[in-house]
């Protein structure tokens, strides 16, 4: 018998960025631990690909075209969120965008500089403060609980040259999880980071294609390969699942023992 509290029956998901590799890779463990999901993401082809795949596993699946760095389509997004599903019981801000072509800092524009900051700290501003403001109100209304989960990067903990804007949004998730953390407790909402290490996606495709890359980097990976989507799955399902309800604050690096050793 599976243990019961991963029962995800009845709760529903919203996993912005969710059409593509980490967030869809999560998106699909969440729906076949019997969660309904939603998905935001900017490329609708893409999001109804990931629906297909999705509704295979039975639940309740609806996708939106948003781009988080839009305040007003976010509040719009989320309002349909709700009107499809629901409710939100767990908010994965997973949407980002990588640092681009990695100029030297002191060339960097304020454009490149913007668009990063944009989606990745804008982006996720505007996406949890829509989710916090409606488990804040269920909660008041005698339904507490949520759970606010959002995408860091080894680049927080670690010097990466040429990224800094990106190392920069990817440091402020974590600060700002923890400060959620804390100031929502007493709603019986929890709020995590999730590191993710050198994982193979289409963000990432052409870098792991770099054979310098390759070889300068997985020597440093004590598991040998790439992380991929799907190992995202399990942090995923514990974290919105009923097993996680007194575990909050938490910067969880997933990166096959890259940073450690």
């Amino acid at each position: 018998m599976a243990y019961s509290p991963f029962n995800l029956s009845g709760k529903v998901a919203l996993v912005t960025g969710g059409n593509g590799g980490i967030g869809l890779g999560s998106a699909d463990a969440l729906a076949q631990a019997g969660a309904d999901i939603c998905i935001w993401g900017r490329n609708d082809e893409k999001n109804q690909a990931a629906v297909e795949q999705l509704k295979q596993h039975g639940t309740k699946v609806h996708a939106i075209v948003c781009d988080v760095a839009d305040e007003s389509a976010v509040e719009t997004s989320f309002a349909e969120t709700l009107s499809v599903m629901g409710r939100v019981d767990t908010c994965f801000a997973n949407a980002g965008v990588g640092g681009g072509g990695r100029s030297p800092f002191h060339e960097r524009t304020s454009e490149q500089w913007h668009r990063v900051t944009s989606v990745n700290l804008d982006g996720l501003f505007y996406t949890l403060r829509a989710a916090a403001k409606h488990m804040v109100e269920r909660s008041q209304q005698g339904d507490p609980g949520g759970r606010l989960i959002a995408t860091s990067s080894l680049a927080a903990i670690m010097g990466m040259a040429r990224a800094e804007h990106y190392a920069a949004t990817k440091g402020a998730v974590i600060s700002m999880m923890q400060a959620l953390a804390i100031e929502y407790a007493r709603h019986g909402i929890t709020a995590h980071s999730i590191l993710p290490g050198h994982i193979h996606t289409g963000m990432t495709d052409a870098t792991y294609q770099n054979e310098k890359f390759v070889d300068a980097v997985m020597p440093r990976i004590p598991m040998r390969r790439w992380g991929k989507p799907e190992d995202f799955g399990g942090i995923a399902v514990y974290l919105a699942s009923d097993a996680s309800a007194y575990h909050t604050a938490e910067t969880f690096l997933i990166d096959g023992g890259f940073f450690m050793f």
